[in-house]
């Protein structure tokens, strides 16, 4: 079966809610699966999901398992909710399969995640988990429309994209110098992230190290948004990691320059 362009006029409707610090963009095709699904519950379902997620990991919510660890004296251990857990444990293994170019702390302090406790080692530490979080949010609601019957659709949040089943979208980049958009390729059953580090970006990265501040602008391509956002803070540190290391996690990367993205004709991990 050939994929479906949602580029095209019509066949889709879609949605959008303030949610995970961005605008999320929910879209489905316009024929609801056999089953009973119709496009609001969907919906519905999606935006219930990313408000729980989101409070898990939220540094602006006082309740939330980041801001509970941030409030806690050294030494305390903390239980943690489900997405959270996720979250931890990926974040330990990009950590390690980066050899700590990845890291939650960016450098502030040291932390522990056992699997089970998540322990407050340090006053100065400070977790912000925004980008990975929003990853596996955006996987977490796909799975939830798939095990519903939808065949094909796509979950956008600001920067962050996963697309399924057979269905090419368009992807996009934000003309910083002059404003606009333009398109850069075509992605297909899988996850874009795109970042932007350096002045004048919403975003700052810092090496573990304490460097200065790192100043790119990339996109990577992945089997899940999770992967995807991980392994852009991952290549804005080390740029020189080989393509066959990113093939062999399914992904691969575009660093864009000032004026122009590298073209892509096809995105699909």
């Amino acid at each position: 079966m050939g994929a479906l362009n949602a580029s095209a006029a019509g066949g889709w409707a879609r949605r959008a809610r303030p949610l995970l610090g961005t605008l999320v963009e929910v879209g489905l095709p316009l024929a609801a699966p056999a089953g009973g699904a119709t496009h609001e519950a969907a919906f519905a379902a999606v935006w219930a999901l990313l408000q729980d997620l989101q409070a898990q990991l939220s540094l602006f919510d006082p309740g939330s398992d980041l801001s509970r660890l941030h409030a806690a004296p050294p030494g305390t251990r903390l239980s943690v909710r489900p997405h959270t857990a996720r979250v931890l444990t990926a974040a330990c293994h990009w950590a390690t399969l980066s050899d700590g170019a990845f890291d939650l702390a960016q450098g502030s302090g040291p932390w522990h995640w056992d699997g089970t406790w998540l322990w407050r080692e340090h006053a100065r530490t400070r977790l912000d988990a925004g980008g990975l979080a929003k990853g596996d949010a955006i996987d977490q609601a796909v799975a939830r429309l798939q095990a519903q019957g939808w065949p094909a659709g796509w979950v956008n949040a600001g920067g962050d994209l996963r697309v399924f089943g057979p269905l090419r979208l368009p992807l996009v980049l934000r003309d910083e110098a002059q404003g606009g958009t333009r398109a850069w390729g075509w992605l297909e059953d899988g996850a874009a992230a795109t970042s932007h580090f350096g002045p004048g970006a919403r975003s700052r990265l810092h090496s573990p190290a304490g460097a200065a501040p790192i100043h790119t602008h990339l996109s990577v391509l992945a089997p899940t948004a999770l992967a995807a956002d991980a392994l852009t803070k991952v290549l804005a540190q080390q740029p020189e990691l080989p393509a066959a290391w990113l093939a062999g996690l399914g992904a691969h990367a575009v660093f864009h320059d000032a004026t122009a993205a590298q073209p892509l004709a096809e995105a699909a991990p």
